[in-house]
Formats: structure tokens, C-alpha cells, sequence
């Protein structure tokens, strides 16, 4: 089993700023994109950004000019920058990483074997 370690959630108001970083094996974090998903209550779990080696990058919609992805190669850490949160926004946020060099996990779409984090909880309210 492998561990991806996360961390920099919190409660924050409308408006407000958060970063989220997320640690992984090496030898993961050096073949396979990674990316966050989050799952708020009720709602299915949905990706909110993805990178892959190359640093092509994708953004759900609702997140786009608001949140930005990016990953430091010598620390084996991806980020998730999340700026102008909104009430919206608030659900566990999970980091992920591909399993494999065909994983459709960049595209919202992630394999069973896929490798996931503990979840942070991220909550923007007033």
C-alpha cells in the first residue's frame, strides 16, 4: 500500500486563500499525473485539478482563474493554490495519483488501483 500524505486545510471566510500540498513516493510522483478531487456531502466526487510530468495541467470549470495546480519535482509534492473560495468550494479535498501510464485519472477519471490521500477538509464560510 502506498501513502500520500496531505496536509494545509482549514476553515477560511468567502473570499479567503488556502494551499494544499500533498507528498508522494517518488516513484509514483515521478511516471504518473496526480491531481485533487473533492467530494462534498451528498455530491459525487468530482476533479478539481490535474498535472501531468510535462506540467499540462487541467481545471474543472467552477475552479478555473481561481485555483492553480503545480508540482515541485525535487520534493515530490504537488499543490493545490486556492484563491477567491467561495461557500462552494467547501468538501474534503483528496489528493490522487495515477496508477499507470494509460490512467485517465488527468481527465477526471481515476483507476481502481489509483493512489489516494487521507482527504483534508477544507470549509469557506463566514
Amino acid at each position: 500500500q502506498v501513502q500520500l500524505v496531505e496536509s494545509g486545510g482549514g476553515l477560511v471566510q468567502p473570499g479567503g486563500s488556502l494551499r494544499l500540498s500533498c507528498v508522494a513516493p517518488g516513484s509514483i510522483f515521478s511516471l504518473y499525473p496526480m491531481g485533487w478531487y473533492r467530494q462534498a456531502p451528498g455530491k459525487q466526487r468530482e476533479l478539481v485539478a490535474a498535472i501531468r510530468n510535462s506540467g499540462l495541467t487541467n481545471y474543472a470549470d467552477s475552479v478555473k482563474g481561481r485555483f492553480t495546480i503545480s508540482r515541485d519535482n525535487a520534493a515530490n509534492t504537488v499543490y493545490l493554490q486556492m484563491n477567491s473560495l467561495k461557500p462552494e468550494d467547501t468538501a474534503v479535498y483528496y489528493c490522487n495519483a495515477g496508477s499507470s501510464s494509460r490512467s485517465l485519472s488527468y481527465f477526471g477519471i481515476p483507476d481502481d488501483d489509483d493512489y489516494w490521500g487521507q482527504g483534508t477538509q477544507v470549509t469557506v464560510s463566514s
